[in-house]
């Protein structure tokens, strides 16, 4: 049987308990969060006075931070992009009844709040050119990105497993720097957003762990792969009206390092994390490549530590068309 044969066939055999995913890992619309449990009522008479109160606060928090909000929240309304990639991948037969679609679609939906809330919340602040925002979202839907993944559903999951962690760390981080400036409204708002995207984590590290103990040594040399080229960033294709494909990623992560929200340590220690969630240094039956492939990968977290601690974050102040002055 073929390499994308017995992919589709793990596929298939973890679809079978697809229903169990769904409800162990995932909330209904009825039961979870929505955005307006955070936003200032509408149709209540205190409705201005909290708009006036978020703006007041807005204020003292910095244009490194509101550049971050920016990307977490522009990166989370990029949506439609990762749906269509994992609708795509081997052994999900396109049929709105499949037991993958219907986690994909799930899962899609309770990100989804994520983006609309964020969304609301920088345009109350007043301290967001949403305008110039809103084009930025179009760009990077339109421009998509490739994770480098193919319809390997493997590779995926590796990319889902690390990228969700990633996004609980930076709301987690926002959520502390909120706090700290007395934002406790958008700290609360970030922390349980930040709460869905580890159980979101779990949900795809589960599904790794599952592929581990049906076909553990193509999995291995997946999640090699994976690391080995390094995870591509959701918003690697960040750019601002009529400018060019990418063009502000490499400004934009710099913020986010500067600001502490998300950083090169970081990475590394989502990939520690991993080594240990999927506890590859146990896992059994391997071939030999994929014997290389841990070694690789138990080794990794401290390579790459020494090199990150070499480098030096630069202080430049960027002029980014997403913030009003206050």
């Amino acid at each position: 049987m073929s390499m994308q044969n017995i992919r589709k066939e793990v596929m298939r055999t973890l679809e079978k308990n697809i229903d169990s995913f769904v409800d162990k890992f995932l909330i209904p619309a009825e039961k979870i969060w929505q955005p307006t449990d955070f936003l200032p009522n509408s149709q209540k008479d205190t409705f201005i006075d909290e708009i006036k109160e978020i703006q007041e606060l807005s204020k003292d928090l910095s244009d490194d931070f509101w550049t971050v909000m920016v990307g977490d929240t522009i990166t989370e309304e990029a949506l439609p992009t990762y749906e269509s990639w994992l609708l795509d991948l081997d052994g999900i037969t396109q049929h709105p009844d499949n037991g993958w679609a219907k986690w994909i679609r799930a899962w899609t939906s309770e990100e989804n709040r994520h983006g609309d809330t964020l969304n609301k919340y920088m345009y109350l602040s007043g301290r967001v050119n949403m305008r110039e925002v809103e084009i930025t979202t179009q760009h990077l839907i339109t421009d998509g990105f490739d994770i480098g993944t193919a319809s390997d559903p493997y590779k995926n999951f590796v990319y889902t497993s690390f990228q969700e962690l990633a996004t609980y760390v930076s709301h987690n981080n926002v959520a502390k720097i909120a706090r700290k400036n007395g934002h406790k409204a958008l700290a609360k708002m970030s922390k349980i957003i930040a709460g869905d995207e580890m159980r979101h984590h779990i949900a795809y590290t589960e599904f790794v762990k599952q592929i581990f103990a049906i076909d553990p040594s193509e999995m291995m040399l997946a999640f090699q792969h994976m690391m080995k080229h390094k995870i591509v960033m959701p918003a690697m294709h960040l750019r601002e009206s009529f400018g060019a494909k990418g063009s502000i990623f490499n400004d934009f992560s710099t913020v986010a390092q500067r600001v502490g929200v998300y950083t090169g340590f970081d990475y590394i220690d989502i990939l520690r994390k991993l080594n240990t969630a999927l506890e590859i240094d146990k896992i059994t039956n391997l071939t030999a490549e994929a014997e290389k492939a841990r070694d690789y990968l138990l080794k990794l977290p401290d390579r790459m530590f020494r090199i990150t601690e070499r480098i030096v974050i630069p202080d430049t102040k960027f002029q980014f068309k997403w913030l009003n002055p206050i």
